[in-house]
């Protein structure tokens, strides 16, 4: 039986610095599905239904987007995920993660080992990225602009190139995938303040640390991500012990929105060959 994450009920975890929000189905090993930056657990609305039958699946809103507070003090995304893997009585976890999903991911297998069973990346190496393409900067730039004048619609819009992609225009993207990350992204910055604080703590070393990974690593990407993307995330597999890279066509920085079939399958067989047992579905 297929299970809809719209249809899950919204949970919360107190913290002390807030609540988190989340929703989970299914039973069997967890999958904890990380979202990426300014967009919220909605992006893994294919995944949820296609991975409940024989996973407990849990969508996980971070601190200051979606449904979950913002942060007040010091915090770090990794150590929120730690508190709700142990709050859930759900680890070990395979972590999967689009974009600074995947870096917190990476983040909570290197500050939280125990508490992961595998974890899997989209379009990122860890949480200290590094942007050298001309394409990237350019975004940054126009984002950057366009904060500077207080241009909210036109910070948006240069966000999201990242979803198009450099290889594609706004035409070749489902405008299904395009409504439901603007929505997020919109709803995620109505949520904060110019000039308010940002109290992300980072995790330090994240590169020199990545070999000591001693979990399943996959990398699944979309075929026309931006090249920085691309090149983290092979980067960070050829760095951990066994660490492989997929790529899934016809999609760029969020393939398992443009190409859900696709990412599915590739998932899917990563947690056959990591459970040996054949729990996963595609």
């Amino acid at each position: 039986m297929s299970a809809d994450l719209v249809s899950a009920p919204i949970r919360s975890l107190k913290t002390a610095d807030g609540c988190l929000a989340y929703r989970e189905a299914g039973s069997g090993p967890p999958l904890v599905f990380l979202h990426g930056g300014f967009l919220d657990h909605r992006m893994w609305e294919e995944q949820f239904r296609a991975f409940a039958p024989r996973h407990r699946v849990i969508a996980f809103d971070a601190r200051g987007h979606g449904g979950s507070d913002n942060a007040v003090g010091p915090f770090r995304h990794a150590d929120d995920v730690a508190a709700l893997l142990r709050s859930l009585d759900a680890d070990p976890a395979v972590l999967i993660g689009v974009s600074m999903g995947g870096a917190t991911a990476v983040d909570c297998t290197l500050e939280h080992p125990e508490l992961v069973r595998a974890v899997v990346v989209s379009g990122v190496g860890t949480s200290e990225p590094v942007f050298e393409d001309p394409w990237a900067l350019d975004v940054f730039a126009a984002q950057e602009l366009a904060l500077a004048v207080g241009d909210v619609a036109g910070w948006v819009d240069a966000f999201m190139r990242f979803t198009v992609g450099p290889h594609r225009d706004l035409a070749a993207v489902g405008p299904d995938v395009v409504r439901r990350a603007r929505e997020m992204t919109l709803g995620t910055l109505a949520k904060h303040t110019p000039g308010e604080p940002d109290h992300r703590v980072p995790v330090t070393a994240t590169w020199e640390r990545a070999a000591d990974i001693a979990v399943p690593a996959c990398a699944i990407n979309g075929a026309v991500d931006a090249p920085d993307h691309l090149a983290m995330a092979d980067r960070l597999m050829k760095l951990v012990p066994g660490g492989r890279t997929v790529t899934v066509p016809d999609a760029a920085h969020y393939p398992n929105m443009e190409n859900p079939a696709g990412f599915n399958a590739e998932l899917a067989s990563f947690l056959e060959t990591t459970y040996g047992n054949g729990a996963s579905t595609a």
